[in-house]
This record gives C-alpha cells, structure tokens and sequence, in this order.
C-alpha cells in the first residue's frame, strides 16, 4: 500500500529533493504542488541548531506576521470584570473565566486557536493544564498569552500574530499564510518570520542557529529553501 495517494505522488515529481531552491522558485512551486480542495495553508518548517533536551535550549515566543495568516482565528480571553469587557470590544470570540474553565475542564473542550488570560486570572486555570498544554493553548507569559493588555493582545493575535514552540526534535513550524495569498506576501511572511526567530536564539545555543528550512502546502511535498538567497546573515 502506497504511503501517499496519487495526487501527491504527481505533484511530488515536480519537486528535487535533493535541491535548495531560491525563495522565489519555492513559492512558485510551492502553489504548484498545492493540489487540496481548499485553500491550503504554507507551512514553513525549519530545522534549528538547539537541543530540545535542554530546557534553556528551547524556542519559545510570537512572530507577527505582516500579511496576516488568511486565517479566522479564534480567540479564547480568561478575564473578569472591565479587562472582560475590553476583551470583547477588541474581538475576542470567547470571554470569560469560571463558566470557561469549567467548559473546558467538564467537556474537554477546546474549540478555539488561543487562549489569552490576565494575571489575576491565572490561579484559577492552572488546573486547566493538562486540557490546554498538550494542545499548546495554554496561556504563558513567555508567549504573550499572559498579559494585563488583554485586548491589545486579542487585536494582534487577530491580525496574524502566532505562537511558536520547538517540538522534542528540534524543529519549529510556522504558518505563513495561504496558497491563494500573492507571491510576494508568502515572501514578506517568510522572511519577517525567520528574521524575528533568529532573535529567539537561546544563549546556549552555539553555532549555526537556523539549519535547514522548507515550505509545504497542506499534504503537500516539502519544498527546501536555499538560506543563502535569503540575505540573512544571522541565520548562518
């Protein structure tokens, strides 16, 4: 039995696995093996010098993306009384704090993208960590998500800005955008994105920070970039 269907085995041969292609050639094909129904999502996907055993050795943080993700995102604020409030004028599709955390908590529910909560607030979801931390929703400060500026947070939470973590290999993944997104957005989403996660490098990470990157439409082929092209010269 086949590991991939047909369509991506046809799409597949328009990639050279063993290339690092231009960031403009990666676009392009990358639009090309897109073969979904839907419009797609451009995942990036990169390869870090770090090693995820150590625990001051991960990644952890935001990135804004300036073009947007093309994504509704759902925002989820833990809060009371006027950051409440603040909340749901600036957007946020659920607001609240004990009939949340017992939905949450009672249901296993989890029907939203980010979880924001003000510090008062947080005492009362701490039990909420073994629902929300193995689907990455649990509020941090590290990652923006604990803040007494619940509705700034909600606004660029809402305008593109994500929450990025290293998994147990050492890779980070980020969406920067859709397959129906203009070339030159992917490509200022891209670029935006790695030159903000280079800031993100742990102090005890030595050498070669950024390894290997590659792009992939959903359940497409990975398309890898050549980092030379990129002019970033932190990335070496």
């Amino acid at each position: 039995m086949p590991k991939h269907g047909k369509k991506y085995r046809e799409v597949a041969k328009l990639v050279d696995k063993k290339k690092n292609y231009s960031i403009e050639e990666a676009l392009d094909l990358v639009k090309k093996t897109s073969y979904t129904k839907f419009d797609g999502t451009v995942e990036l996907h990169i390869l870090l010098g770090i090693d995820p055993k150590k625990g001051d050795q991960n990644v952890r943080g935001t990135i804004s993306l300036p073009k947007g993700t093309g994504k509704n995102v759902k925002v989820l604020v833990f809060a009371e009384g006027e950051k409440a409030e603040q909340a749901k004028q600036a957007g946020a599709d659920f607001v609240g704090s004990d009939d949340l955390i017992d939905k949450i908590n009672n249901e296993g529910w989890t029907d939203f993208d980010v979880a924001i909560a003000s510090p008062e607030v947080m005492r009362k979801i701490g039990r909420l960590g073994k629902v929300l931390g193995p689907r990455g929703l649990m509020p941090s400060p590290k990652a923006g998500t604990v803040t007494d500026d619940v509705a700034q947070a909600v606004k660029e939470f809402k305008a593109g800005k994500v929450e990025v973590r290293n998994d147990r290999t050492g890779n980070i993944h980020i969406p920067i955008g859709k397959v129906s997104f203009d070339k030159m957005d992917l490509q200022e989403n891209l670029i935006s994105a790695l030159e903000q996660l280079m800031k993100m490098k742990p102090e005890n990470s030595k050498g070669k920070f950024i390894r290997k990157a590659a792009i992939a439409a959903t359940m497409g082929p990975g398309i890898n970039i050549d980092l030379s092209t990129l002019s970033l010269t932190s990335v070496a």
